[in-house]
C-alpha cells in the first residue's frame, strides 16, 4: 500500500503550495492529505477554505458542484457552501484556519492537529514559508523609509521561529520551507538571517532524537533531485526549469529526517526543461482592451485615444531603430482604425479549451467550467496608457523591454528621478516569447510592471492572466476584491510547481 503523508501547511497564503502536494496523484493514489493550512490574512484564508471545499467535494463525488460552477460564472452570488454539502463544508473548516502564529489560539489549534495527524498518519510533513516581506530587498527599501523602523523589532523576521516550533512539535519525515532570495542577505543584529535560520534548522533533536539533513532542489539534465548545498545560492530554485512560465527565483530548503535520509539518496523525477512563454499560458485568452480611470471611458473614447498614441509616437521616434518603432506604430493605428477591443472584460472559452495535449495547458484548462473568471481590466491614465504601448511596441520590435532612456522625452514621467537610474524599470512589458518576471504582489498596485505585450491591448495583466503566469488552474477562484485578488496571486507559491516539489519528495520518502 502506498504511503500517504498527512500536512502541516504554514504561512499558507491562497494554498499555491499546499495545491501542488494535494493535486498529486500516482496511479489513483494521493500521496499527501492536508490536515491543517494556517492563513491569517482574511481573504486568502477565504480563499483557502473554498479550495479546501472544492477538493474534498471532488473526493467524494469525482466534479465540481454545479453551484460553484455557476458562481465562478457570475451567474449567481456565493452560495451557502454548507447547504451545498455540509460534510465536505466541515473538512474545509477544519482544514483551512484564520489564525495568526505565535498567538496562544494558533497554538493551541496546531497542537491538536498535530495530534490528529499522528493519530490518522504514519508520517508528516511540514511545508510553507514565512512572510517574506522582512526578508525581501524590496521590503527592506520600504521599510528603510519608516519613520522609527528597527529591524530587530520586526516580527516578520523571527516568524520563522514559529515555522520551527511547529516543525520541532510534528518531527515531520520531511519538511520545504520556501522564501524569497532576499532572506540570503537579510541581517538582524549584525547577524545573516539565513546562517541563523540554518543553524536552527540542523540543531532540531540534537541530543534528543534524530536531526534533519537539508538538502537542495537542483535540476540537472532533464532531473531533478536532492542534493547537499555547499553555499546558500543553492537554495535557489529556478521556477523556469519546471516548466513555469515565469522567471520566479525562490529559496527553498528541503529537509528530510535523519533517521530516512539515506534511503532518500539519490532520488530523482523527470523535469521537462521546456522553456515555457507567457504566450503558452495567456496567448489563448480573450483580447481586452483597459480602461481610462480619468475622464470619458467607452470603446471609442479608448480607441481614440489609443490610435493618437500610435500616430504622434510614430513621429517622434529616433535613433538608429527609429524606422522600424515608427512603421509598427503606424501599422498598429492602422489595426485599431480597423477593429479595436470593445470589451474590459471577457469570460468565453476559447476554441478546443480543456482538449490540449499540451502539459502546462491541461493543468491550467478545466474542462467543467463554464467560462474564464477574473479576466477583466484596469483603468489607467491616458499618458499611462502611452507608456504602455511604447512599451508592447517596443519590445515586439527589440525583444526586450525599454529601460527609462529608451522612452521619448515627450512621454517621459515628470519625475525627477526619472533618469537617475532608479525608476529603469518603471514600465516593463512581459514578452510573448519568453517567461514572465517574477509576478509578485506589487501587481496589485499600478500594473506598470506588468504590461500586457500586445499593443493592441494596451493594458497591464488581468487577475486571471497573473493567475496563470503562476500556473493557478483556472478553477481556483480567489476571493476578496481585486486588489486583495492580485495580491494573493503575487505572494503565492506556483501549484506546477509544487507538485513536482511533490513528487520529488514523494519518491525521496519511498524508496
Amino acid at each position: 500500500m502506498p504511503a500517504t503523508f498527512g500536512l502541516v501547511d504554514l504561512f499558507a497564503g491562497p494554498g499555491g503550495l499546499g495545491e501542488g502536494f494535494a493535486s498529486l496523484k500516482v496511479d489513483g493514489h494521493s500521496p499527501f492529505h492536508i490536515g491543517i493550512s494556517v492563513e491569517k490574512e482574511a481573504s486568502a484564508h477565504r480563499t483557502l477554505r473554498l479550495r479546501a471545499f472544492l477538493r474534498e467535494y471532488r473526493r467524494r463525488y469525482d466534479c465540481l458542484p454545479d453551484q460553484f460552477i455557476d458562481f465562478h460564472a457570475g451567474l449567481t452570488g456565493e452560495p451557502d457552501w454548507s447547504s451545498v454539502d455540509a460534510q465536505s463544508w466541515r473538512v474545509a473548516l477544519d482544514e483551512a484556519r484564520a489564525l495568526e502564529l505565535g498567538t496562544e489560539a494558533a497554538t493551541t489549534a496546531l497542537d491538536d492537529a498535530i495530534t490528529k495527524l499522528r493519530q490518522d498518519f504514519d508520517e508528516t510533513i511540514l511545508i510553507g514559508g514565512p512572510p517574506c516581506q522582512a526578508y525581501s530587498l524590496v521590503g527592506r527599501a520600504r521599510s528603510r523609509g519608516k519613520l522609527g523602523y528597527v529591524p530587530e523589532e520586526d516580527e516578520r523576521h523571527y516568524l520563522f521561529r514559529e515555522y520551527i516550533r511547529v516543525l520541532d512539535k510534528l518531527r515531520p519525515a520531511a519538511f520545504v520551507m520556501e522564501n524569497v532570495k532576499g532572506m540570503l542577505s537579510s541581517t538582524v543584529e549584525s547577524r545573516l538571517v539565513f546562517e541563523m535560520l540554518m543553524e536552527d534548522l540542523s540543531s532540531l533533536g540534537m541530543g534528543r532524537g534524530h536531526q534533519y539533513e537539508l538538502r537542495a532542489i537542483r535540476v540537472q539534465d532533464g532531473t531533478a533531485g536532492l542534493q547537499q548545498a555547499m553555499r546558500p545560492s543553492d537554495f535557489i530554485v529556478r521556477a523556469e526549469e519546471f516548466g513555469v512560465p515565469q522567471r520566479r527565483h525562490r529559496v527553498i530548503i528541503v529537509g528530510i529526517r535523519s533517521d530516512i535520509a539515506d534511503s532518500a539518496a539519490g532520488a530523482q523525477i523527470a523535469v521537462s526543461g521546456m522553456a515555457r512563454t507567457v504566450s503558452d499560458a495567456i496567448g489563448t485568452m480573450p483580447a481586452l482592451r483597459s480602461g481610462i480611470s480619468r475622464g470619458r471611458d467607452d470603446v471609442s473614447a479608448w480607441q481614440h485615444e489609443i490610435v493618437r498614441a500610435a500616430k504622434e509616437l510614430s513621429g517622434i521616434c529616433m535613433g538608429e531603430d527609429g524606422e522600424a518603432l515608427r512603421d509598427a506604430f503606424l501599422s498598429i493605428a492602422q489595426r485599431l482604425e480597423d477593429v479595436a477591443p470593445n470589451a474590459r472584460a471577457a469570460s468565453r472559452l476559447s476554441e478546443g479549451y480543456g482538449t490540449s495535449n499540451d502539459e502546462l495547458l491541461r493543468w491550467i484548462e478545466r474542462p467543467e467550467l463554464r467560462v474564464i473568471a477574473q479576466h477583466e481590466t484596469r483603468g489607467h491614465m491616458a499618458s499611462d496608457l502611452w507608456r504602455y504601448l511604447f512599451a508592447a511596441v517596443f519590445g515586439q520590435v527589440h525583444g526586450y523591454s525599454p529601460k527609462a532612456a529608451d522612452f521619448p522625452l515627450a512621454i517621459s514621467p515628470d519625475h525627477r528621478n526619472w533618469h537617475t537610474g532608479v525608476f529603469n524599470d518603471r514600465f516593463r512589458v512581459q514578452l510573448s516569447k519568453e517567461a514572465s518576471t517574477t509576478v509578485t504582489s506589487h501587481i496589485s498596485k499600478d500594473g506598470h510592471y506588468f504590461i500586457h505585450p500586445d499593443p493592441i491591448q494596451c493594458r497591464s495583466l488581468t487577475v486571471r492572466e497573473a493567475a496563470r503566469l503562476q500556473t493557478f488552474p483556472d478553477d481556483y477562484l480567489f476571493l476578496g476584491n481585486r486588489t486583495q485578488q492580485y495580491v494573493q496571486v503575487g505572494n503565492a507559491v506556483p501549484p506546477f510547481l509544487a507538485r513536482m516539489i511533490a513528487d520529488l519528495l514523494r519518491v525521496s520518502l519511498d524508496r
